[in-house]
């Protein structure tokens, strides 16, 4: 549809934030890529949707039960399976781009957020394991995981850098980007073509500061503000970075940038418009992964600009009165990422659970 065509000729990739096993089978990632969706990302909570919800799993599940694997060893066995068909069927975007789009994610488990180490080895195991070069390994940006990417990118590892939701938080990401560039290259190792994204959600900062914005009984026109305001902030400062001095010999050396991704852009207010958040964070260099409903309605719309460098001071604005009003995003993004893993661990926990039960069932039919 025109209006994802019309988001690339702005430089904004779109990709899928939905994968599961009848999206592979029957064609319709193959037709959302006709339409114009050129990536697919993935976390525990759509697994857990995609295995509970539907019946197609059943027969993988009660074969590997039957083989004697536990509920983990099966979680990795149907995640590696469904990776790696959707890896093949964007494989032919991955080449026309140049390695830039035709990516599909698979995040490490959320339990090892706070282990660097353990982060890194994980990693490793599913990167040699889906033997596909558009394959982003997803990583929460915790301390643990800022660090773990630092050492995946000095190692060659595609990362996708996710739970992003404030600027210090960013800045910290993109360094860890830089260094492990520069440690590649110190390493002696080729940084061509090496691809990174930073997963910088949206619509959970409005959530949060809307509620307290009532509860404070602040005036009302800063409802819907810090979210957008937030990221366009983050998007100056890749701007900032990616054409700064450090990075310049990084890309004379076949460095890319790393493409800041927009997540969680359907509103949660129900009040809002369905795509304020879609048509304010246009622009290039940039990726929007959509919900199933928002990419239905972004590809129905055309009239879309470049508007993330629009009204920057009227951003800087917004976040400084919110300050000054005692509600600060930086204390509050600690806290959505702690809450965004803690939310993520208890979807992989409930989805292995659900694993062992549908395992049991399934086995005496």
């Amino acid at each position: 549809m025109y209006g994802l065509r019309r988001l690339k000729e702005l430089g904004q990739s779109v990709w899928y934030d939905n994968i599961g096993r009848g999206l592979i089978q029957s064609g319709e990632l193959d037709g959302l890529i006709q339409l114009g969706v050129t990536g697919v990302t993935s976390n525990p909570t759509i697994f857990e949707r995609a295995v509970t919800q539907s019946q197609v799993y059943d027969e993988a599940i009660m074969k590997g039960f039957q083989r004697g694997l536990k509920p983990e060893q099966l979680y990795c066995e149907l995640v590696l399976q469904d990776i790696r068909s959707a890896a093949d069927i964007l494989r032919p975007v991955y080449d026309a781009s140049d390695g830039q789009d035709g990516y599909v994610s698979v995040e490490v488990s959320p339990k090892l957020a706070y282990d660097a180490q353990a982060t890194v080895d994980e990693a490793l195991s599913w990167w040699a394991a889906v033997e596909r070069p558009n394959v982003l390994i997803k990583v929460p940006a915790t301390d643990e995981g800022i660090d773990a990417t630092r050492q995946l990118i000095r190692l060659g590892v595609p990362v996708n850098i996710t739970l992003i939701f404030g600027l210090h938080q960013y800045r910290r990401v993109l360094l860890a980007y830089l260094e492990g560039l520069e440690q590649r290259l110190q390493d002696g190792k080729s940084i061509t073509g090496l691809a990174s994204v930073a997963s910088f959600f949206v619509s959970r900062v409005d959530d949060v500061v809307d509620r307290l914005i009532i509860e404070e009984q602040l005036d009302r026109k800063y409802l819907g503000c810090a979210a957008i305001a937030n990221a366009k902030l983050a998007y100056a400062q890749f701007k900032n970075t990616f054409v700064s001095e450090r990075f310049a010999p990084l890309r004379q050396q076949g460095a890319k940038v790393q493409r800041i991704l927009w997540a969680s852009t359907g509103p949660k207010n129900a009040a809002y418009p369905y795509l304020m958040y879609v048509r304010s964070l246009v622009g290039k260099d940039s990726v929007n992964t959509m919900s199933p409903h928002i990419l239905d309605l972004s590809a129905k719309q055309h009239n879309y600009e470049a508007l993330v460098e629009i009204g920057l001071s009227d951003a800087i604005a917004c976040v400084t009165e919110l300050k000054n009003h005692g509600i600060h995003l930086e204390e509050l993004s600690e806290d959505l990422l702690l809450k965004g893993v803690a939310a993520f661990t208890d979807s992989y926990q409930n989805l292995l659970e659900q694993i062992r039960k549908k395992a049991i069932r399934v086995s005496h039919r």
